[in-house]
């Protein structure tokens, strides 16, 4: 077991304060966006001797990973652990699928456009099916409306674009409808001006404020995004999308495909090992709403809710319906001092732990361990079984 230094993204978007608390850390007045436990070669963690952790895995796969998940996955970790912490909106995005991931990545290598590149869309050849575990109430848009309700909320705001957003749905109910609706939002030939944008906000917000929003909170969503990214037409997206309130211990499943942008709080989150990420909109980054809108899915549905799974008497899991990763939560209250260690950690194969709150104490083949808040190992598959003791609480990132 080694420990394992994650790497920092200081994001725009990003809080100053919440990751410095968790890592126990000095706060320095930058955003703290994230930080990533993984093998990602675009910020793989560190080993000791600050030896990254992609390299190691390459050197010794069988050893690290598993003959299984080494097959399954072409010698590579497939999952990224994340703290993440928006103190403001992201922005409006898509993950694509693998297939498309693949040949997108492949076609934008052969142009030789550079992995560091502002113009890449696709930094890796895999899909990005996520999930996010909340560590505080966690606020975030998740996936179309149906087109009816959707068509209610537009209903009566009075501007020009919310009349042709309203006559699209009403006249085609259906996914094409939604489709249309949205392409007319963000697609570069069609998208709408920054006066037109200011003037849905104001009707959102005429309407809070008289009490006769058929949706508060979606129209208090709408106002807050406009503080941060005032004329954007991503604004008025979200009188199409979910709203989702999560709190602690509540998860999310974002398929690959799903529109999606986190607004506030701090999460664990865990996905594929990809850093593909196709902006629609609420950024000042690269947006290509062409090549997004080929990977979207503007089907309606609610957001997808994975409910903890009791695994054990200390440890519950979440399920997501893919093959690159799970996580589970353990909660212990004991004492580090115990010569026996009392929990048997469930899973196996390669795993990242990262501590919560207090202390563990883990043992496997290869020695103990004690674990920390805001501290993470990596455990290699040759480790065998784990077993924990002590007072504290800890997430786990393993392969399925």
């Amino acid at each position: 077991m080694w420990e394992l230094d994650g790497a920092l993204q200081h994001y725009a978007w990003g809080s100053t304060d919440a990751l410095p608390e968790f890592l126990g850390r000095e706060a320095d007045g930058t955003p703290w966006a994230e930080v990533w436990f993984g093998a990602h070669p675009v910020a793989p963690s560190l080993l000791p001797a600050g030896r990254a952790l992609d390299e190691a895995i390459a050197a010794e796969p069988r050893r690290m990973l598993g003959d299984g998940v080494s097959r399954a996955f072409a010698q590579r970790l497939p999952y990224l652990l994340k703290v993440i912490a928006p103190e403001r909106p992201l922005s409006l995005q898509v993950h694509p699928g693998r297939e498309h991931a693949a040949e997108s990545f492949a076609a934008e290598n052969a142009a030789g456009l550079p992995l560091d590149s502002p113009q890449r869309r696709y930094r890796d050849a895999n899909h990005k099916p996520e999930m996010l575990v909340a560590l505080t109430r966690f606020e975030a848009l998740c996936g179309f409306r149906t087109p009816r309700r959707a068509a209610t909320l537009l209903e009566g705001l009075g501007t020009e674009l919310t009349d042709r957003l309203h006559e699209l749905l009403v006249q085609q109910p259906t996914a094409h409808g939604m489709r249309a609706a949205f392409r007319s939002l963000v697609s570069a030939s069609m998208r709408p001006g920054p006066e037109a944008v200011r003037g849905v906000v104001e009707a959102c917000r005429h309407r809070l404020g008289a009490g006769e929003s058929p949706s508060p909170r979606i129209d208090r969503c709408v106002v807050h995004l406009a503080e941060h990214h005032p004329g954007d037409p991503g604004v008025v997206a979200a009188l199409l999308l979910n709203p989702v309130s999560l709190q602690p211990g509540e998860a999310l499943y974002v398929p690959a495909g799903t529109l999606h942008s986190y607004l506030h709080g701090v999460g664990l989150e865990i996905m594929a090992a990809s850093d593909n990420v196709l902006r629609a909109g609420l950024t000042p980054k690269l947006v290509d709403a062409d090549e997004m809108l080929q990977c979207v899915s503007v089907q309606a549905a609610p957001p997808l809710r994975v409910a903890p799974e009791r695994q054990s008497a200390a440890s519950v899991a979440y399920y997501a319906p893919v093959d690159d990763f799970e996580l589970s939560i353990t909660t212990l209250e004991g004492s580090l001092g115990e010569h026996q260690l009392p929990h048997r950690v469930p899973g196996g194969g390669p795993r990242i732990l990262l501590g919560l709150e207090g202390e563990v104490l883990l043992e496997s083949g290869l020695g103990r361990q004690v674990l920390g808040a805001g501290r993470a190992l990596f455990v290699p598959a040759s480790a065998g079984e784990l077993r924990a003791g002590g007072a504290g609480r800890f997430a786990q990132a393993s392969v399925p």
